[in-house]
């Protein structure tokens, strides 16, 4: 199994094989809250214009998402878990528009297929790539502004690798580096009320939920998020 770590959009665009889009800080971890809440599918989209006109064409669809951090205009959620944790989103569907998570989604045209990525699931992802065995796995981080930078996205790539080569990770040690190293200041900042602390501990929950999120196709050149429940041993 030959495993590549990417770095933002362009790395998306050289995505080949089983791709697992990594967003922890908070698009693919809200993604996971969002279906524990019964929604039927998230359309992920990368241009926030194509969001507004699913809404407009789709009254009783949920749109979410951000822009540098923060709730656009006219959107019914942002992109936070605590936002959402405990709304019933039974049988609908989520229009989901982010800086950085669902845009490595749109442009891993060149995938095999597309998983998303987060810590929150981890373990059914690690575990649904064993089961699938494929011969490349290409894991995108999305918030990661330099290759030698190892962000929150970056330690989770490293901490799924480690896991698919039977090298042991220590989620404690992952955690403190997190913070530590600044990744998860913005949640630590009482001013900055994009980002409240209860995200940064929802969304380094690990394995609190036991399905991936995949990205299957849609309509219109438009894909959605399915939730597949995976066993994890």
């Amino acid at each position: 199994m030959k495993i590549s770590i990417l770095h933002n959009v362009e790395g998306a665009k050289q995505a080949a094989g089983l791709t697992v889009v990594i967003d922890v800080f908070r698009a693919f971890s809200t993604a996971c809250y969002v279906f524990a809440g019964g929604a039927e599918k998230i359309i992920p989209v990368g241009d926030i214009g194509v969001a507004y006109k699913l809404k407009q064409a789709n009254p009783a669809y949920i749109l979410m998402g951000e822009r540098d951090g923060f709730i656009q205009p006219g959107f019914d959620f942002g992109n936070s878990p605590s936002q959402i944790r405990g709304v019933d989103f039974s049988g609908k569907t989520v229009v989901h528009t982010t800086s950085a998570g669902t845009q490595g989604i749109a442009n891993a045209k060149s995938a095999a297929q597309i998983i998303t990525g987060s810590f929150v699931n981890v373990g059914a992802i690690i575990k649904y790539i064993k089961t699938q065995g494929p011969e490349q796995v290409s894991l995108v981080c999305t918030g990661t502004a330099d290759g030698n930078i190892l962000d929150e996205d970056g330690t989770c790539a490293e901490y799924i690798k480690n896991a698919l080569l039977g090298t042991p990770n220590d989620f404690s040690q992952t955690v403190d580096y997190i913070r530590s190293a600044g990744f998860a200041d913005h949640f630590f900042n009482p001013t900055r009320e994009s980002h409240p602390l209860e995200d940064y501990e929802l969304c380094l929950s690990l394995d609190k939920f036991d399905f991936i999120l995949r990205v299957e196709p849609y309509q219109e050149g438009l894909v959605v998020l399915k939730s597949n429940k995976v066993h994890v041993s």
